[in-house]
Formats: C-alpha cells, sequence, structure tokens
C-alpha cells in the first residue's frame, strides 16, 4: 500500500513538474501546424500568380514545408527541456555529409531553380547551348531535354546550362535563316536573283517584313554564290530552311 502510494506522489511530481510543459508543447505543436499551413497556402498563392514552373513549385513548397516543420518540432522538443544543442549538431553534420556527396546533383539543381525564374527559355523555344540545337521539350529540376533536328532527345544538365552562354532563337518572335544558292557563270545574274526572291515571297511561311533579302556573296571556283536571307516564325525555321 505504501509502495503505492509512493508510486502516486511521485507521478503527482511528474505531473506538476513536467504537466505545464507538455500542454504548452502541445499548443505550441498545433498552433505552429496551423501557421505553416496558412504559409504554404499563401506561397503557392504567390508561385501561381507569378507563373512558376509546376516541378519548381512542387520542390520549393515541399521544401518549405519540411524546414518549417523540423524547425517547429525543435521549438518543441526545447519546451520540453531537452537539449537541442546536439540534435542541431547531427542535422548539420548530416546536412554537410549528404551537401559533398551530392555536390554535382546540386550544381544541376541550383541551376535548375535559376533556369525556371529566370526563365531564358522556355518549352517550345528553338535554342542552341552546349554544343546541342533543339526544340524545348521539358525543363526538370536536374536536366533540360531539347529535340534535336534529327529527332533527337538531348539531356542536359542545368548546371551547365545556367552557366553556359544560352542562343534562344525564339525570343524575338522571328528568325533569319541563312542559306546559300550556287549557280553557274554562265546564268544570268539579274534572273536567278529575281527567280529566289519570286521563291521567297510566294512561300507563305516566309515573312514578308523584314522583307526577305538575296544577293551576291561571293564569287567562287566554279560558281556564283547568292547569300539568300528570309525571315520566319522560329517553329517554320526548318521548312523554309529545306525549301530555299
Amino acid at each position: 500500500m505504501e509502495k503505492a502510494q509512493e508510486w502516486m506522489n511521485y507521478g503527482l511530481e511528474l505531473a506538476k513538474e513536467f504537466g505545464p510543459k507538455l500542454i504548452t508543447a502541445i499548443l505550441i505543436y498545433i498552433v505552429g501546424s496551423w501557421v505553416i499551413k496558412k504559409i504554404i497556402s499563401a506561397t503557392r498563392k504567390v508561385m501561381a500568380k507569378s507563373k512558376y514552373e509546376e516541378s519548381l513549385q512542387k520542390f520549393l513548397l515541399n521544401l518549405i514545408s519540411w524546414s518549417l516543420k523540423v524547425f517547429l518540432i525543435i521549438i518543441v522538443i526545447s519546451r520540453l527541456g531537452v537539449d537541442v544543442t546536439t540534435f542541431a549538431a547531427v542535422i548539420a553534420a548530416a546536412g554537410l555529409a549528404v551537401g559533398l556527396a551530392l555536390q554535382g546533383s546540386l550544381s544541376n539543381f541550383a541551376g535548375g531553380v535559376l533556369l525556371m525564374i529566370f526563365k531564358p527559355y522556355r518549352i517550345g523555344d528553338l535554342i542552341e547551348a552546349q554544343g546541342e540545337l533543339g526544340v524545348v521539350k521539358e525543363v526538370e529540376i536536374f536536366t533540360t531535354k531539347l529535340i534535336t533536328p534529327e529527332n533527337k532527345l538531348a539531356i542536359v544538365p542545368n548546371g551547365a546550362m545556367a552557366n553556359g552562354n544560352i542562343v534562344n532563337y525564339t525570343a524575338e518572335g522571328k528568325i533569319r535563316v541563312d542559306t546559300v544558292v550556287g549557280v553557274g557563270y554562265g546564268e544570268d545574274i539579274k534572273r536567278t536573283k529575281d527567280v529566289l526572291l519570286n521563291v521567297l515571297t510566294s512561300n507563305p511561311q516566309v515573312l514578308q517584313d523584314p522583307a526577305p533579302y538575296v544577293n551576291v556573296m561571293e564569287l567562287a571556283d566554279s560558281s556564283v554564290n547568292f547569300a539568300v536571307r528570309p525571315y520566319c516564325r522560329p517553329e517554320d525555321y526548318w521548312d523554309v530552311y529545306f525549301s530555299t
């Protein structure tokens, strides 16, 4: 009986000492979880209005959510009287180890974030970068996928894309097609020029503003070479290129 009374007294002492801390910790967790949901909801709305890429939205929202949850858990644990210094040190050490192991991937991730924020190109744009020319099929967190003129899939790391030169042929809404047409020295220069101009002006995919340009570029060893310079929409580039 005395033993039971001792355990009861001990339980009451524990309740008096830790009860308020436990109740406070629970309340902090409930309120903190509600605040995190509100922050994530507000951030999602801001990203939607700013037209962030969907993959970037998901990643950033998850990153913010987990960071806030870890911070909340640390606050709750500290409120219970637990020393969180060691806990924080373990998290920092683990983060450093993971960062060193995934150094290349983190570089590509950072490049992907920059590309999605500053948007030097979008899906459907014709670009040239890292020795590859093609239409952007997809911009992911770590890589950019291009469809080349040979209908091949080129996958380029975003780290290299963000740190290298990018030529966007689509950005201005029109692109010049540069081709060279050679004719024999016996041909009539003026007539040849008129024929080439007529081919360009009769092509519905060739823009008339700016007007297409044709003129003698070079007197080669066996031919007179004409510079043929029509403009077209970026999506019509290859059709116009192979039709001139």
